[in-house]
């Protein structure tokens, strides 16, 4: 492979240098994505060059480790895109209601806001009792606050106004506890949630799903890896399971199109062929 400049190379060998020391692979990341993020970081931590950069990610595990946060991906909220969640209830959960157990995989589930919605509307649903969240991550600490289920109070005001919008029945605030500057979710929510470490990159199938949620991940994969991980979506669900992207991901341009059919175009809510 030929780079176009020194810096493309340098970022290569830095990746290939986590992936070796530390087994976290980046290197078929969004080139975007990572060199923003790269950049941002050497800025921050006052070094010359990303060769430097290189030398420090091996030799100093506390800089590997805020540098493998600002590689992850962590941008979630509760009910992020309303619109998306009400579809969820309209066209995905009576087609759930027919099974007499169900398993939902979230992928890439970051600091777990989106797990807990998901959990809060399956119990509004009457579905809870019969259901398997299982939320994955390959980030450890993003896992930890998520199985936390401890979030900032200032964010209760847009995720109140978001969960109204998704169609909630109830009244936000009975799904927490606030405690002074945060809440903490209700284990009520928690208690059917597996909390796992998962990598999509370098993982394999964990499980047979119905439900499989991964919104806004893969756009910053680059396209070999987007069908790789679409080849996994697709072997972890059952057949008429439900695969749900993020609003500016698609199944069009993956080896996988043909194999699902679309319930909401709009809402990138699609259905494994049987």
């Amino acid at each position: 492979m030929r780079y176009n400049d020194t810096s493309e190379l340098e970022i290569s060998l830095l990746l290939e240098a986590i992936f070796q020391k530390y087994g976290y692979d980046f290197r078929q990341y969004s080139e975007a994505h990572i060199r923003r993020r790269v950049m941002n970081r050497m800025a921050m931590s006052g070094l010359s060059d990303i060769s430097q950069m290189q030398s420090k990610v091996i030799n100093d595990e506390s800089f590997a480790s805020e540098l493998l946060q600002d590689l992850s991906i962590t941008v979630t909220e509760m009910f992020r895109d309303p619109d998306f969640y009400r579809s969820l209830r309209e066209n995905v959960l009576p087609l759930l209601k027919t099974y007499p157990f169900i398993k939902i995989w979230h992928a890439g589930c970051a600091t777990g806001q989106e797990a807990y919605s998901m959990a809060i509307i399956m119990q509004e649903e009457g579905l809870y009792e019969r259901t398997t969240l299982y939320a994955t991550d390959f980030n450890p600490q993003a896992l930890k606050r998520a199985k936390e289920g401890i979030f900032p109070n200032s964010l209760m005001k847009e995720y109140t106004s978001n969960y109204q919008s998704a169609g909630g029945k109830e009244s936000f605030s009975s799904y927490y506890i606030s405690d002074h500057d945060n809440v903490i979710m209700n284990q009520s929510l928690k208690k059917n949630i597996v909390w796992a470490n998962h990598n999509l990159v370098t993982d394999s199938v964990f499980a047979e799903v119905h439900l499989i949620l991964c919104r806004n991940v893969l756009i910053y994969f680059d396209k070999n890896l987007q069908n790789k991980v679409q080849k996994l979506f697709y072997n972890s669900l059952i057949n008429g399971g439900i695969l749900c992207l993020g609003s500016k991901e698609s199944l069009r341009f993956t080896d996988l199109h043909e194999e699902y059919t679309e319930l909401d175009k709009k809402q990138r809510i699609f259905k494994k062929k049987y």
